[in-house]
């Protein structure tokens, strides 16, 4: 992200650029998406077997209430949408291809989980219900967050805490915090008054130029452009570096690229302004046609009022983020679907994070970029399964905004209504092919009788799309009736079939989330609920080491990451109804580790029942997900299957295919080489 070389650079000079500081008593306002992968991977948290949500969830909580000891108010701010303009789509390719790549690598076994890795598909997600819950202010930003975040920072004067290097090239009043040193497990106490402090590594835009000959600071934001940034690449200005020697200015110990960075800034230091050093770089580029480019580039970081101060204290409405609801931000396509058309409780729901950025994406580009995660790279994508929901979720944004558009602006003439179940609109998603980085256009599917719904009937647009009915319901848990109803939808929409050990390791995972949620986790009141304690420790003990070197089991970890993107996007297509299901919350529904370990345990034969075994809410609850699923999959779903244990056939005998599947007392383990129908 941000200045290509230039993080490196500044940390490389770690003593003459940054200046330690106490940081307490202040706001700060937080790069949300930076802090969410920082905090993700930086903490060793599982990113091969698809995420450990309740382990992340409580290094959230951790983290901001180490800020409430230190008296600091967080305010976080988020990225949105794609960026409309199309400039940064190169980056973002190419950073999609590397994590393809990196996942590829870590199925196989051939590479440790690292920066580069996949990121959990269900994280953000867990992200902003965490934020909710502890009662953290934010805000998701229409599209990229930067220039938002740089302006509320100079309202308040006060620090940005990010990992971007373009927080180096904004004039930031209160400075520039680097994740890297924001020592938040290192909390301190000062001497003279007992006040807590999280000990810091502060970066001034003032300091830095003093360095350079007291360059002026306005010179900066044309530095980053011409090094290269998200927006701009770096060999764009070939023609200029060609022609520029900084080998007598730049120091000889530093690399190819920390010497460019030196040289130019060293080069750029002797220059009054930025008008004149843009004449003299123009006049070393034959290639004129740069000259927009760089303007616009340099606009990037201009920094002006912000409305987002309004919006954190007094829950004003975010007017200043209308600059993007003009046709002329839009990229040139023709496109008609301006974000200006968009009525106010969309855009509302969107900043405040009750609608997913992924369907502003949908709405003003008709364009997705779907989460990379690891899988069986030889199949195709894990997200195929819930193909068929993404196409309902477009059906219903494509033709929500041709509505919007026509009523809104009667120059457009009439539109011909489109037929009910029928495509109406196409959809360009970004997705793995093999270990590529690929686009296809995909039809976008209005549902049958939607025309005619009531709103309090909207359920069934989601019951109907993934395949289930009121029937399949928790009555005393209705949190869990989404997550069950997916369930539902994996075993009769994935390829290939899950098998029975990764069902029932699967429903254990959810009961076992459910049990840490009411208290028999370390963290909760454990006393309330007796036995728990003890049963949560034993099915913790199922979980296989994040970290470990060998790659998963491929056949288990495309199944999981199917049912991951089919919870995914239900989660969204039922955010856009209003949630007419409950949202599940996504921390305590799905453990990789423990489910990939629960896979394992019941090949060597162990049951949901043994593992349950102490106190009999654990068991009645798994029973209760068990019927609602054997609900919908039919007795006919599964077969009779061969087992290795000897008492299986005794233990089978008489029992139907599904009640196999589903037995309420011992569970048939299933051969690793028998042959499906």
């Amino acid at each position: 992200m941000g200045v290509r070389g230039l993080t490196s650079y500044i940390e490389g000079n770690k003593k003459q650029f940054y200046e330690g500081r106490k940081l307490k008593n202040t706001k700060l306002v937080i790069d949300g998406n930076n802090l969410l992968c920082n905090l993700y991977i930086k903490s060793g948290l599982d990113q091969r077997h698809g995420g450990d949500y309740e382990s992340f969830a409580n290094i959230i909580q951790q983290f901001f209430e180490t800020l409430t000891t230190c008296n600091i108010e967080p305010f976080v701010v988020m990225d949105g949408a794609i960026d409309y303009s199309g400039k940064k789509f190169p980056t973002l390719k190419e950073r999609a291809q590397g994590r393809i790549e990196e996942a590829g690598k870590i199925s196989s076994g051939k590479s440790k989980q690292s920066q580069f890795s996949p990121f959990s598909l269900l994280s953000r997600t867990v992200f902003r219900q965490k934020l909710s819950s502890l009662n953290v202010p934010f805000i998701h930003c229409m599209f990229e967050a930067d220039q938002e975040i740089a302006c509320l920072a100079n309202e308040w004067n006060c620090a940005v805490l990010s990992k971007d290097s373009d927080f180096y090239i904004f004039d930031l009043k209160g400075g520039y915090l680097p994740y890297e040193f924001f020592e938040w497990h290192n909390i301190s106490m000062c001497q003279e008054n007992k006040e807590r402090y999280i000990p810091v590594s502060h970066f001034s835009i003032n300091n830095f130029c003093a360095c350079f000959n007291h360059m002026n600071k306005e010179l900066l934001p044309l530095f980053a452009v011409i090094v290269g940034n998200d927006y701009t690449s770096p060999r764009s200005m070939d023609a200029f570096f060609s022609r520029v020697n900084f080998s007598q200015v730049a120091q000889p110990a530093y690399s190819r690229m920390h010497a460019r960075i030196d040289g130019l800034l060293q080069w750029l230091s002797q220059f009054p302004g930025p008008e004149e050093a843009m004449d003299e770089v123009l006049v070393r580029d034959i290639a004129q046609d740069i000259t927009q480019d760089i303007i616009s580039g340099m606009q990037e970081y201009k920094v002006s009022h912000s409305n987002l101060a309004q919006y954190f204290m007094h829950g004003a409405a975010v007017d200043n983020l209308a600059k993007y609801y003009t046709s002329a931000n839009l990229p040139e396509r023709g496109q008609e679907r301006p974000v200006r058309h968009l009525p106010e409780w969309l855009l509302d729901r969107l900043s405040r994070g009750h609608l997913p950025s992924f369907i502003l994406d949908v709405l003003v580009l008709q364009k997705t970029i779907l989460g990379v995660q690891v899988q069986n790279c030889q199949l195709p994508s894990s997200h195929t399964t819930s193909l068929p929901i993404r196409q309902v979720l477009y059906g219903l944004l494509l033709d929500g905004n041709r509505k919007l558009l026509q009523g809104q602006d009667s120059e457009q003439g009439e539109t011909t209504n489109p037929t009910e179940g029928s495509p109406l609109y196409h959809v360009q998603e970004f997705d793995r092919q093999g270990l590529k980085f690929r686009g296809a256009f995909i039809d976008a599917i209005l549902p049958t009788g939607i025309q005619q719904l009531p709103l309090e009937k909207l359920n069934e647009v989601l019951l109907e799309t993934l395949g289930a009915d009121e029937c399949i319901t928790i009555a005393d848990r209705p949190h869990l009736n989404l997550p069950v109803c997916v369930t539902c939808y994996w075993l009769s929409s994935s390829k290939p079939k899950p098998n029975l050990q990764m069902v029932q390791a699967l429903l254990l995972g959810i009961v076992y989330g459910e049990l840490c949620r009411l208290g028999g986790s370390q963290r909760g009141p454990a006393a309330e609920y007796p036995g728990l304690r003890a049963i949560c420790d034993r099915l913790g003990r199922l979980r296989v080491r994040a970290n470990e070197r060998r790659g998963p089991d491929l056949d288990v970890a495309h199944a999981y990451s199917q049912w991951q993107s089919c919870l995914w996007m239900s989660i969204y297509l039922n955010q856009l109804l209003c949630c007419p299901l409950p949202e599940p919350e996504c921390a305590w529904l799905y453990s990789g580790t423990f489910v990939h370990g629960a896979v394992v345990e019941m090949k060597w034969g162990s049951t949901p029942e043994d593992l349950l075994m102490g106190a009999p809410f654990p068991a009645q609850l798994y029973m209760d997900i068990q019927v609602a699923v054997q609900r919908s999959v039919g007795a006919d779903f599964f077969k009779p299957q061969s087992t290795r244990r000897e008492n299986a056939s005794k233990l089978d005998q008489g029992v139907g295919a599904t009640q196999k599947f589903f037995s309420p007392n011992k569970y048939a383990v299933l051969d690793d080489d028998a042959d499906e129908e």
